[in-house]
């Protein structure tokens, strides 16, 4: 597995959860990360002074990435600051809320897909003819158990739109694998100690779920840093378009 160190990343959704860990492990690897946030500044932050001490780059960005202007800007800046980029982290996204059939809008809908779709393909826009330059790069992104099951009642369109992030990624790895850039994804499941769980699942949904874990626990955000940096570290790998699934073994593709 390649090394990390100097290698520049951006890591969307960095504040908190799954990215806050991802960007943790980048540094620790010696790796310089320009951290993404929309509402997170705190988290943000804190990576900036992780990074200090770390002996690496960063910075911190806030961007709206539904916004297809400020996507763009996020990975200028980030270029700006880094002087490159190697690596692309698409972590950012959210359920939103949760909905049945009967209860979708169109607005719901849309902002769902904005969210957790459509700002990754145009941040990833933006950063294909820099990591291309990079001559062997790598982008992860994050989709979801719900993408592979369909997710519990209440998770249509977060569900769907993850699915798409799969079959998105298996795209874009044919179409980018000529210039050097390799696209795969992960496929998280019960993640407990982060925002999103804590948000959108019952202390008794996730004491049901994990009953049908084989590996009788719930992941951490460690446990999917450690994927990622995998996949990340892997940019001159021979792996591309496909998903890892982390979820202690309740679903098996």
């Amino acid at each position: 597995m390649g090394t990390l160190k100097s290698k520049n990343v951006l890591v969307t959704g960095a504040g908190q959860g799954l990215g806050f860990a991802i960007a943790e492990g980048l540094m620790d690897a010696g790796a310089n990360v320009a951290t993404h946030y929309f509402s997170s500044e705190g988290g943000a932050r804190e990576l900036q002074q992780r990074a200090e001490k770390a002996g690496c780059k960063s910075v911190a960005i806030r961007a709206d990435l539904t916004r297809t202007s400020e996507a763009d800007a996020l990975v200028q800046k980030a270029v700006e600051h880094l002087g490159g980029l190697d690596i692309l982290i698409n972590n950012a996204g959210d359920l939103v809320q949760r909905r049945t059939i009967q209860e979708l809008d169109e607005e719901f809908w849309r902002r769902t897909f904005d969210v957790n779709l459509t700002s990754m393909a145009f941040v990833t826009r933006s950063a294909v003819p820099w990591l291309a330059k990079a001559g062997q790069s790598s982008i992860v992104n994050l989709s979801s158990l719900a993408g592979r099951k369909g997710g519990h009642p209440g998770s249509l369109a977060y569900s769907a739109a993850k699915g798409a992030v799969l079959t998105w990624t298996r795209a874009l790895a044919v179409e980018l694998g000529p210039k050097g850039i390799r696209v795969n994804a992960l496929a998280p499941g019960l993640i407990l100690g982060t925002r999103f769980h804590n948000t959108h699942t019952t202390a008794a949904s996730a004491q049901a779920t994990i009953q049908q874990i084989p590996l009788g626990r719930a992941g951490t955000p460690e446990d999917i840093a450690r994927a990622a940096l995998f996949f990340a570290a892997e940019y001159d790998g021979f792996t591309t378009g496909a998903t890892l699934d982390v979820n202690g073994g309740v679903y098996c593709a």
